[in-house]
């Protein structure tokens, strides 16, 4: 059985170890080997955010991603790394990432919508970490992907190394508490710096509906991706496992 790699570039220390829950699960079917990207200033602000997700900081990690580890495709695993540059500069920074490692590759914001599309979701709440203004860019962003998005509800949480210590508890609060609007679909959570790939099933229970968070959509592209289109049925992707996406 071919063993397929996902290479994922992270910015920082926060919840890299929230993928261990996937390759325990999934053993030698698939490899989700991670190099660091470098951080200037750890702040859920728009500036800062510009100066992480810029093109010198993800080539360096593409190149070393590729070098150290021949993945079969590359994510960005950040999302306002990636949404603060709005959708035409998120695509653009896709295909700078894709043209260094000459594979293909993606970003956690554009993840969301292709999962969103693969579940056939048009409105959707959002339970974001971050201020309101950084969370707002999210919503621009599901926007011009066709994803409407009813209501958002930002928890002001201003780094990533805070994000990274919620705990079980915590994130399942986040999730129940975000606000429905009428006829949403689904809850997203938008940070790869929060833990959430052991709790899926309880989010969804505690949603009580699908729920798509920033580390299982960034996986789920990555493999669908390595695979040409649709990814291969694993366990433990929540209602993402098995699907394709709907164009």
């Amino acid at each position: 059985m071919r063993t397929t790699a996902v290479g994922l570039l992270y910015p920082g220390h926060s919840a890299q170890d929230d993928y261990d829950v996937l390759r325990s699960r999934w053993e030698d079917r698939v490899r989700l080997p991670l190099v660091h990207t470098s951080v200037g200033e750890d702040a859920h602000r728009v500036d800062a955010l510009l100066d992480l997700g810029r093109a010198e900081r993800l080539l360096v990690g593409a190149e070393e991603l590729v070098r150290q580890h021949r993945p079969d495709a590359v994510m960005w695993a950040c999302t306002s790394g990636s949404f603060v540059f709005g959708w035409d500069g998120a695509r653009r920074q896709a295909e700078q990432v894709a043209q260094a490692a000459s594979l293909p590759a993606s970003s956690t914001s554009l993840a969301f919508v292709a999962a969103a599309r693969a579940l056939g979701l048009q409105r959707v709440v959002a339970a974001a970490s971050y201020p309101r203004d950084v969370a707002q860019r999210f919503v621009d962003f599901l926007g011009h992907g066709g994803v409407e998005v009813a209501e958002l509800s930002s928890h002001g949480i201003l780094t990533a190394a805070e994000v990274g210590t919620l705990g079980r508890e915590q994130v399942l609060a986040l999730v129940a508490g975000a606000a429905r609007g009428q006829g949403a679909e689904a809850v997203l959570v938008p940070d790869t710096a929060m833990h959430t790939l052991a709790w899926l099933d309880d989010l969804e229970e505690a949603a009580g509906m699908p729920v798509l968070t920033a580390n299982q959509v960034t996986v789920w592209e990555g493999l669908r991706l390595a695979a040409g289109g649709v990814p291969p049925d694993l366990p433990g992707l929540g209602s993402l496992s098995g699907t394709a996406v709907v164009r």
